[in-house]
C-alpha cells in the first residue's frame, strides 16, 4: 500500500535591494542559501504568506510591493509522497545593513531560530537550499 500523495502550499520571497543584490540566509537543517519563505496558512493568500515570512524572517518591517513571478509544483520526496506548490514573489527594499543575524518570530516551527543574513549579486553564484534559487531569473531588480 503507497501514502497518498501530500501537497503543501508555500510562499518564497525574493528580496533584492540596489537593484543588484539578493538577500540571502543561512540557517540550520539545510546546505546552501535560503530565502524568506513557509508554509501558507489555512485561509491565507500566497501573497501575504510572502509577507508574513519575509518578516518574521528577517525582521525587516517595510518592503516595496511584492509581485507574483511564477508557481509550480515541486517534489520534495518521494516516498511518502509530498509536493510543494510554490508561489515565488519579488519585492524591493532598502536596507542599509550588509549582514545581521535575526530571530525568527511568529508560531512556525523556526521561531525562536536564529538566521545570519546577507546579500548576494543577482543572480547568485550558489545554488540554493531545497532548489529555491530556480526562478531568480525572473526577478527584475529595475521595477520598484
Amino acid at each position: 500500500m503507497s501514502a497518498q500523495e501530500r501537497f503543501v502550499e508555500k510562499s518564497y520571497a525574493y528580496i533584492t535591494r540596489n537593484e543588484e543584490e539578493l538577500l540571502v540566509f543561512r540557517g540550520p537543517d539545510h546546505e546552501g542559501f535560503q530565502i524568506p519563505k513557509g508554509t501558507v496558512e489555512p485561509a491565507e493568500d500566497a501573497r501575504d504568506a510572502a509577507i508574513r515570512e519575509a518578516v518574521e524572517e528577517t525582521g525587516v518591517a517595510t518592503f516595496g510591493e511584492f509581485e507574483h513571478l511564477t508557481t509550480d509544483v515541486w517534489t520534495r520526496r518521494d516516498q511518502p509522497p509530498e509536493r510543494y506548490v510554490r508561489h515565488f514573489f519579488h519585492a524591493n527594499v532598502y536596507e542599509p545593513r550588509d549582514e545581521w543575524t535575526h530571530v525568527v518570530s511568529g508560531r512556525g516551527e523556526e521561531s525562536g531560530t536564529e538566521f545570519e543574513f546577507s546579500w548576494v549579486p543577482v543572480p547568485p553564484m550558489a545554488e540554493f537550499a531545497l532548489e529555491a534559487d530556480e526562478y531568480v531569473g525572473l526577478v527584475d531588480c529595475g521595477d520598484a
